[in-house]
C-alpha cells in the first residue's frame, strides 16, 4: 500500500518525477557499464561467469522496469514496462536454457528480446515525452535495440564461434543512451530551478 501512494504521489509530482527518472537512467547506466566492463574481462576469459552475466541482464531489466513502474504509478498506469518487465523474466529462462544448447542459441534469444523490448521502450519514453521531456534519446535507444536484435538474430545464424563479447557493444550502447538521458534530465531540472 505504501507503494502504491508512493507512485501516486511521485507520478502527480513533476519535479520529484523528474528526479526519480534522472536517478533511475544513472542507475542503469552505471549497473550496464558494470556488466560490459565484466563481460570484456572476466566473462571473456571465464565461460562460467559469461553464463551467469547473461542470465543476470534480462534479470535485471525485468527488476529496473518494475521498481520504475512502482515509482510512477504502479505497473497498470505503466503497461508497456509491465510486458517489458515479464518478456525480460521469460528471456531470463530462455538464455538459461540456451546455454545448455549453444551460444548461437543464447544469441537467437537475446535478439528476440532485444527487438520487442526495445520497441517497448521506444512505447514507454514517448508516452513519458510530455511529461519529462529528454526522451528522444530513449527512442533512440529503443529502436536501435530492436535493429541490433535482427542483427543478432542474423549472427545467430551464421556458422562462426559466438561469444559474450557480441553483446557487450549493444549494452554498452544502451549504458551511454541511460547515461546521456540522465545528464539531460538533470539539466532541464537546473534550468527549471533558474528560472
Amino acid at each position: 500500500m505504501h507503494d502504491q501512494t508512493l507512485g501516486t504521489t511521485q507520478v502527480n509530482n513533476p519535479d520529484i518525477s523528474s528526479q526519480w527518472l534522472m536517478t533511475y537512467y544513472f542507475i542503469r547506466a552505471a549497473v550496464s557499464f558494470v556488466w560490459v566492463g565484466a563481460a570484456f574481462t572476466l566473462g571473456a576469459a571465464v565461460p562460467l561467469i559469461a553464463a551467469v552475466l547473461l542470465i543476470f541482464y534480462p534479470t535485471w531489466d525485468a527488476a529496473a522496469n518494475v521498481l520504475d513502474a512502482h515509482r510512477n504509478g504502479g505497473l497498470r498506469r505503466n503497461p508497456t514496462q509491465a510486458i517489458n518487465a515479464l518478456l525480460s523474466l521469460v528471456t531470463t529462462i530462455a538464455i538459461a536454457l540456451a546455454l545448455s544448447s549453444s551460444m548461437d542459441a543464447v544469441l537467437g534469444v537475446f535478439g528476440v528480446w532485444a527487438i520487442v523490448s526495445g520497441l517497448l521502450q521506444l512505447a514507454t519514453a514517448a508516452r513519458r515525452w510530455k511529461v519529462y521531456g529528454a526522451q528522444w534519446l530513449m527512442i533512440l535507444s529503443g529502436a536501435q535495440s530492436a535493429l541490433a536484435g535482427a542483427f543478432f538474430i542474423k549472427q545467430s545464424s551464421l556458422p562462426t564461434v559466438h561469444s559474450i563479447l557480441e553483446l557487450a557493444p549493444y549494452a554498452a550502447f544502451g549504458a551511454f543512451y541511460f547515461l546521456i538521458s540522465a545528464i539531460w534530465l538533470y539539466v532541464l531540472a537546473a534550468r527549471r530551478r533558474r528560472a
